[in-house]
């Protein structure tokens, strides 16, 4: 990662006296060059400055303060990087920007963005490289500052012949039409000179969402919109712009992203973009005398001009690793779009479930039956979310006859420190749309994505660092147990023998005539009749709270020894080989180098990495070590950070694990404060 690169505030101990303000998650971080940053009404004796919001009216009274006061008042705004969201919905932004000279949507006075634009002498080759690729990598992939719109539908700008102008309309009232030198007449200036000097062009009217819904009026007035096409939908704003040949606006951001596409822009106002010579400007602003490429503008504003905050770590970020995250981001919440209607979920699960399945566009109800949730899915044009153990073949029946589309969820394999059954909530769940990976009789996601996905370099060298990452901090499923007192005799093969939950669906669904935890010792016996077998119980058996009890005298009759509430990295570590039905100990054996025989049907099987005593019709490719790990634990599950219910990352996840993980509780505590979670009515992480 690059470190954080922007203007430096000359502050040692800042005022923030606004609630609002001060209530901005990760402030501290947002602003690393300052001492101390004081949440009081009044500032003490050695304060040096005071913060607001912008100049907007909520902070008219951190203004008159730092004016009363003769101290320097600090802007903080938005970045233009902001979300997934809205900050209305509650979603904390993953960049500020921090002015002490004003704020770049106000060009009635000078601010640090046009002091950078205007000055110059920072424009490194390392910084303008730095710039035209991360501004490449937001054109190409559509980002903007809260993305919570959806695609651009097809039918909404059809194919055409003709020339296209954008006409941008904004919101009555917005901070950066009077600050960007604008005013009504801006707007009806502007449609008439696109209708004059375009006759021959569709002439398309983007209003904002807001104003779209009625929520809001607009500053284009509806007799104005005549021979116009108005585009009143909510989409992304890259969409639209991708449609049109040139765009008109006054202040809005939607200008500099055009003109990151690639697009003529014609300004009506005087936006932070505007006159520098990279826009046609139909008014002036006397202090921007220098030139400025597109490359410079968007070096000083995202760059240095700019702060980025990792939402995870709580640390100063940089624009790169905002980006990426942004787009992790909205690839959920736009797999999230849409109503889930959810059913078997306990109660105390409810809370983790809601984090997984939410964005800027869904919603999720909780049903107690098939009937109602299909019911309420079809009302919706939504799809009935089911926890996948509970789904049992007449409730998979009646899932097929109600015709709606189904999601299965189901733990995912990298999940917590400590038992489900113990009420620790995940920290990954899978989502399948095709079937489940565990269900060896119907096609999954999984095997859909390990069989037909192609796999970049980049991807098996990501894999394999998570590989190891996994491995060398011994990190497992659940996390659970302590070392065992292994001793092999010398000249044997240890062959670990792993015992699962004998009521669980993966071995309903996942085995043939091997399905009980004495029939898979017996046959792991007869097939390694000279191996030192060692055989580990599941925890959740031992623990008393699934079944799959193997009486000792059997363990005795077919085994060596046996590892009891043992933590199974470890074993995986001291074993040789590995034999089980379906368990997840399998694909932990193949990412440590064992050799697997596999007695079952697992995600893992029949890809030429594992003795298989089934056969796998369906599985005909051939994979490497790490294209299975790069399908398995990072194309395929979610990832819900523990601290803060976001989105993150698999190695998020094994740093938290490995680190960060507190002590559990006991259990009743955290079966309450789960359960408390699910039903206070508290809402899912925002992000």
């Amino acid at each position: 990662m690059t470190g954080p690169v922007h203007h430096r505030l000359d502050v040692s101990r800042l005022l923030v006296p606004g609630r609002g303000v001060a209530r901005i998650p990760h402030l501290e971080a947002f602003l690393p060059e300052i001492e101390e940053v004081r949440r009081a009404a009044a500032p003490a004796d050695d304060t040096d400055a005071i913060a607001g919001w912008g100049f907007k009216p909520t902070a008219k009274r951190a203004r008159a303060m730092a004016a009363e006061k003769d101290l320097p008042y600090i802007a903080l705004e938005d970045g233009f990087l902001r979300s997934i969201g809205l900050g209305e919905a509650g979603t904390p932004s993953l960049s500020l920007v921090a002015d002490d000279l004003g704020i770049y949507y106000d060009a009635r006075q000078p601010s640090r963005l046009e002091a950078l634009l205007e000055l110059g002498g920072w424009q490194t080759d390392e910084l303008l490289a730095r710039a035209k690729a991360a501004m490449q990598r937001i054109a190409e992939t559509g980002l903007g500052k809260t993305n919570a719109s959806p695609p651009l539908p097809t039918d909404a700008l059809p194919p055409s012949d003709m020339r296209r102008i954008l006409v941008v309309d904004q919101t009555d009232g917005d901070a950066s039409i009077v600050g960007g030198l604008a005013d009504a007449d801006s707007y009806r200036r502007m449609i008439e000179a696109a209708r004059r000097d375009e006759p021959d062009a569709e002439i398309i009217v983007r209003r904002h969402p807001v104003v779209a819904a009625g929520i809001k009026k607009g500053c284009i007035a509806d007799d104005a919109l005549e021979s116009c096409t108005l585009l009143d939908i909510d989409a992304r704003a890259s969409d639209i712009i991708d449609h049109v040949d040139a765009v008109y606006c006054v202040t809005s951001l939607m200008g500099f992203e055009a003109l990151m596409a690639g697009k003529p822009v014609r300004c009506f106002g005087m936006p932070f973009y505007a006159g520098w010579g990279a826009t046609h400007d139909e008014i002036r602003c006397e202090r921007r005398t220098a030139k400025r490429s597109v490359g410079e503008i968007f070096a000083a504003a995202y760059l240095l001009y700019t702060r980025y905050i990792d939402p995870i770590t709580g640390r100063p970020s940089d624009l790169e690793s905002t980006i990426e995250r942004l787009l992790h981001w909205r690839e959920i919440a736009d797999a999230n779009a849409g109503h889930s209607a959810a059913i078997g979920f306990r109660p105390w699960k409810r809370a983790a479930v809601r984090n997984a399945l939410s964005g800027p566009r869904s919603s999720i109800r909780f049903h107690g039956s098939v009937h109602s949730a299909a019911r309420d899915a079809e009302a919706k044009n939504g799809r009935v979310v089911i926890w996948a153990g509970k789904e049992t073949e007449q409730v998979r029946q009646d899932l097929g006859r109600s015709g709606t589309p189904v999601w299965r969820m189901e733990d995912g394999f990298v999940r917590s420190r400590g038992l489900g059954s113990d009420f620790h909530l995940p920290a990954s769940i899978v989502l399948d749309n095709e079937g489940i990976y565990f269900d060896r009789h119907q096609p999954s996601r999984l095997e859909t994505i390990l069989e037909t996905h192609d796999f970049t370099t980049e991807e098996r060298e990501r894999a394999a660092a998570l590989r190891k990452a996994l491995v060398a901090a011994k990190v497992s499923k659940y996390n659970v147990g302590r070392d065992p007192e292994l001793q092999k005799p010398e000249g044997k093969t240890m062959l670990l023998v792993v015992g699962q939950v004998e009521d669980d669906r993966s071995i309903e669904r996942g085995t043939s005539d091997i399905a009980t935890n004495r029939a898979l010792l017996e046959a792991a016996r007869a097939d390694n009749p000279d191996a030192h077998i060692v055989y580990k119980p599941h925890p959740d058996v031992e623990s008393g709270n699934r079944r799959g009890i193997v009486e000792a005298d059997v363990i005795a009759r077919h085994a060596d020894a046996a590892a009891h509430h043992a933590d199974i990295a470890a074993c995986l570590d001291a074993a040789d080989e590995l034999a089980t039905m379906t368990s997840l100990a399998g694909f932990e054996a193949l990412m440590r180098g064992k050799g697997v025989h596999v007695y079952g049907g697992p995600f893992y099987a029949g890809w030429g990495l594992t003795q298989d005593r089934l056969q796998f019709d369906r599985r005909t490719r051939r994979l490497t070590l790490d294209e299975l790990v790069a399908g398995t634990l990072i194309h395929y599950p979610r990832y819900i950070h523990p601290p803060t219910g976001l989105p993150c990352t698999p190695e998020e996840v094994v740093a938290w694990l490995t680190g960060d993980a507190p002590a559990p509780g006991h259990r009743r505590w955290r079966w309450a404060r789960a359960l408390w979670s699910s039903v206070s009515g508290a809402r899912p992480a925002r992000y």
